[in-house]
């Protein structure tokens, strides 16, 4: 009977299971067994089991070695800096002032546009050299002999992090926010009324506080900067120095046509995410344990 009564609550949740699986799962084996495959699309008939030599290539490769320090790059540099401004805005945010409620709205709505949209956003609108608003600013500021710089061509790697960092900053200001909002009032007002400083309190109560909050703010925004497409697609084309790991399968499943190799650094990407993802469940459920204590 109780074997009969878990089954009746857990069959209403097997055509979502069902449908997960034939959504992620089926996919991601089929990408695995094409990762061990010599598998060009220009050679048809030379479809043969390699082993590991997709995965060799990926690594020996300049190319892929090059995309993978740029997504290191970018990944570390695009969570640190979002998530320092992130810190700044929603200590701000905590404070209660007329039309806070439109200030957060209007400080969330960069990361609801769509990636594409606003990487063409900063492409066109903020960076380009003749009509961009910065040289805009420029000019009205230090006149019509101001410095008319290329943004993307002079700074591609920058360009593509600052866009990243203006959609990504409400992301991580959200979740610091929580954590705010989240702090013992009670204790801090004790400390303020024993004499700790503003400094104090912020330093040996708040940020221990908000450390768990950080750390899977940091976790969940690594998550998705590793698979970021969109902006070096749009920004940079991946040229300049900018490809990364998702613009280098890309370009090597799509011009190469090399499924094999392609499928192989998929593979590589994802178990990066999954690694990256349990410290981010390791932190969920700290946060949960605290909050239960």
């Amino acid at each position: 009977m109780q074997r009969a009564g878990a089954w009746s609550r857990r069959m209403p949740l097997l055509p979502a299971l069902i449908f997960v699986i034939l959504l992620t799962q089926i996919p991601f084996v089929t990408t695995i067994v094409i990762s061990f495959m010599k598998w060009n699309a220009y050679y048809p008939d030379e479809i043969v089991f390699a082993g590991l030599s997709n995965f060799v290539k990926v690594f020996t490769d300049v190319n892929a070695r090059q995309a993978i320090l740029v997504t290191i790059i970018l990944t570390v540099s695009v969570v640190v800096i979002s998530l320092l401004l992130g810190l700044g805005a929603a200590l701000l945010l905590d404070h209660s002032f007329p039309g806070r409620g439109i200030v957060r709205t209007m400080m969330i709505t960069p990361f609801l546009v769509v990636p594409v949209a606003a990487a063409l956003l900063w492409k066109h609108a903020l960076y380009n050299p003749v009509y961009g608003l910065f040289n805009g600013l420029l000019r009205l500021v230090f006149g019509e002999n101001a410095p008319q710089p290329d943004w993307i061509s002079e700074h591609p790697l920058w360009a593509v992090i600052v866009a990243i960092v203006w959609q990504w900053t409400p992301f991580m200001m959200l979740i610091i926010l929580a954590g705010l909002q989240s702090r013992p009032l009670d204790v801090v007002e004790a400390a303020r009324i024993d004499g700790a400083t503003g400094r104090q309190i912020f330093t040996h109560m708040t940020l221990p506080h908000l450390r768990p909050f950080m750390e899977l703010a940091a976790l969940l925004g690594a998550i998705n900067i590793v698979q970021n497409f969109d902006h070096v697609f749009t920004i940079t084309s991946g040229g300049l120095g900018t490809a990364n790991l998702p613009y280098y399968i890309y370009q090597t499943f799509y011009t190469a046509h090399d499924y094999g190799r392609a499928s192989a650094a998929g593979v590589i990407v994802v178990i990066g995410t999954i690694i990256i993802a349990t410290f981010a469940l390791r932190t969920v459920f700290t946060i949960f344990n605290e909050e239960t204590r």
